[in-house]
Order: structure tokens, then sequence, then C-alpha cells
């Protein structure tokens, strides 16, 4: 079942997504019903760019800030590419784990591995990464004093919304980085590319005590339409996130219409 929200909803939504301008928000319920089906509590948010409409589940979880987690690793490779400190994405980069191991930044991404990224974190600096949070007001702009943990430990935070807006102005390359830089990193997420649709998406996994806090953020293009989205939820410890998160995106875009070249 799909229900409007009302007036009053709306205008909060419009306040809340402050990158994009909203004619229609949609809470769809039976998103929730696929959260159930899996045993996970979430919440789902899609952009459709061509109508300017908004597809939401739990808005107020999609507002509530928590630890982006691996997300942020695209934070970081757009800020390293533009400043130089990565020249490309065959870009080296050592592990800050007792390995020692390193690989090329696209690997490192495609990997979301937290070692190389913590080492990415420090070669690019404290002040350098504090300029670009503030100057894109990425979540609560806090860093902290471990500034390679900062993004697992609850220093750094950020809502889905805000995801969301992050996403539709990195599709468009609408930050304030070099358009070849967003759309070097823009290849680097595409994860099904076919004649009928492109998927792109990264993942993260927090854990959080006897839980984890998962992260599915990116795009469906279909029909030269595309549509930024994001999903978190949270689930027992020991689930694959990645997995339980693939199912997510996959039955959720289905629900909405995907995959089928009507979109």
């Amino acid at each position: 079942m799909t229900r409007r929200l009302s007036f009053l909803s709306t205008i909060l939504a419009w306040v809340v997504f402050h990158s994009c301008t909203v004619n229609n928000v949609t809470e769809d319920a039976a998103i929730g019903e696929i959260f159930s089906k899996h045993n996970v509590k979430g919440t789902f948010g899609m952009f459709d760019n061509s109508r300017g409409e908004f597809t939401i589940y739990d808005l107020e979880r999609f507002r509530t800030v928590q630890s982006p987690g691996q997300t942020f690793h695209l934070f970081e490779t757009l800020v390293a590419l533009h400043t130089g400190k990565l020249t490309d994405d065959s870009s080296q980069v050592v592990s800050r784990d007792s390995s020692g191991s390193s690989m090329s930044i696209y690997q490192a991404f495609r990997l979301n591995s937290i070692p190389h990224f913590q080492a990415l974190a420090l070669n690019i600096g404290t002040d350098t990464l504090q300029r670009w949070v503030d100057s894109l007001k990425y979540g609560n702009k806090r860093l902290g004093r471990q500034l390679e943990q900062c993004w697992m430990n609850d220093t750094l935070k950020i809502s889905a919304d805000e995801q969301l807006g992050f996403m539709k102005r990195f599709y468009f390359r609408q930050h304030p980085f070099r358009e070849s830089v967003q759309e070097s990193v823009k290849k680097m997420m595409v994860v099904v590319n076919n004649s009928n649709y492109q998927l792109a998406y990264l993942q993260a996994a927090v854990p959080k005590g006897t839980s984890t806090l998962a992260w599915v953020i990116g795009w469906i293009e279909e029909n030269r339409h595309v549509y930024p989205f994001v999903l978190n939820f949270d689930a027992p410890l020991r689930l694959d996130t990645d997995a339980e998160g693939k199912k997510l995106t996959e039955e959720i875009l289905t629900h909405i219409g995907f995959f089928k070249g009507i979109m």
C-alpha cells in the first residue's frame, strides 16, 4: 500500500532535501514489508530526477544521523584525487595494518578496504579533510582526534537524507571537485552496466555492539533517467550485510518497477 504524505510532511521534506526541488513525496509502506521479510529494520529513499519526485520509507529514520562507515570512502577518494594526493585510479595506497599491503585506489575502493582508506585519510591530513568536510557541509562535519577512525566510531555522522543529496550532486558532477575527478570516481562505483540499466552503489557495515549498521548508497539509471537512492538498515552482528544489502536493494528496486525497461 502506498500513501501520500501530508502537506506538512511534504514541507518538512522540502526543508530536509535542500539540494533538490520537491514536487511530490510518496511514502511506500510496501518497502517496510521487504525489510520485515528480511528481519531487519531500515529506511530507504530515492529521487526521480526527471520528475522531481521522492519515494521514501520511514522518514524519521531517513533524517536520523548515523556513522557513514565505508561510504565515507567516496568522499575521501574525491578529495584525494582533486588535491593531487592521488593521481588517478591506479595510484597505489599502502595499508595501515600489519600487512602493509599495497593496492590501487580502484582496488581499495571496490574492496572497501578500511586499512587502505585509513592510510589515505592520514595522507590527506586533518586540515585538508576538515576544509572539504566543512565546504560540502558533510553530515555533522566532525572529524575528531582519531582521523583514521572517525567515519567508523560515531564521531562523524550523516543522515540518509544528506547522503541522498550528496549522491544526487555527485552523479551530476555538481560538487566543487573537478568534473573529471567526479566522472572517474563515478565509474569506480558501477556494479552492473548493460543495455537495459546501469546500477552503481557503495556499501558499508559499521559494528554497533550486538548489531551492525549497513548502508547502500548509489543510483540506478534506466532509459536515460537517473534515480539516486540510499538505504540503511540494522542487522544482526554476524549477518553478511553486503549480501543482505544487495538483496534488499534489488528487491526494493524491483518492487518500484526497475529491471523491466519501463522506468
